[in-house]
């Protein structure tokens, strides 16, 4: 377990835990903010994206009383991502990207929750001086979400995700820790 807040819990993604990403991330519901309701997940596709990787992210399963609800990852920016988003090289900066796969616990405060939880975990544990997300621009109810936990808009990222056949703009948002 990474942490945990508030009868949330996150914890380090287990092989278990890849037919809740298949559930999630084949319901057009789901897909219709993360990833694209034209880019369906089945088990194959879970596997190869969130389990055979040799990269630096973290991959979290997001629970609430116990009951599985989302996913949360976290990385480190590598020096090219931080020179193309115009940070200095020497910035400790994680990212973090996250979803709900259960609409039942959307709009109900959760969200805040974990983004917050992750925040602390992250200046806290990590010592992150900055934390960043690219929202696409049209996902109003994600931003928003983010400013209330201390986010703030820098800079537009035009035609920068491919999302339902369209390169979508993006926000890149970012948390000071200072």
């Amino acid at each position: 377990m990474l942490f945990q807040n508030s009868g949330l819990v996150v914890r380090t993604i287990t092989l278990e835990d890849h037919l809740l990403l298949v559930k999630w991330l084949s319901d057009p519901i789901i897909l219709e903010f993360y990833e694209g309701r034209d880019n369906p997940f089945n088990e194959e596709k879970i596997l190869k994206k969130f389990y055979n990787r040799n990269d630096e992210t973290f991959r979290c399963i997001v629970e609430y009383e116990g009951i599985p609800i989302g996913y949360i990852q976290y990385y480190l920016l590598d020096n090219e991502d931080k020179e193309n988003y115009g940070f200095f090289e020497s910035q400790l900066i994680f990212g973090m990207d996250q979803f709900f796969g259960e609409p039942n616990y959307w709009n109900r405060g959760f969200g805040q929750l974990l983004v917050r939880s992750m925040v602390q975990f992250l200046i806290e544990e990590k010592q992150a001086e900055k934390i960043v997300m690219d929202p696409q621009t049209w996902n109003e109810r994600a931003i928003r979400c983010y400013e209330k936990c201390g986010f703030k808009k820098v800079k537009l990222l035009p035609k920068h995700e491919l999302h339902e056949g369209e390169l979508r703009d993006c926000w890149l948002i970012e948390y000071n820790s200072n």
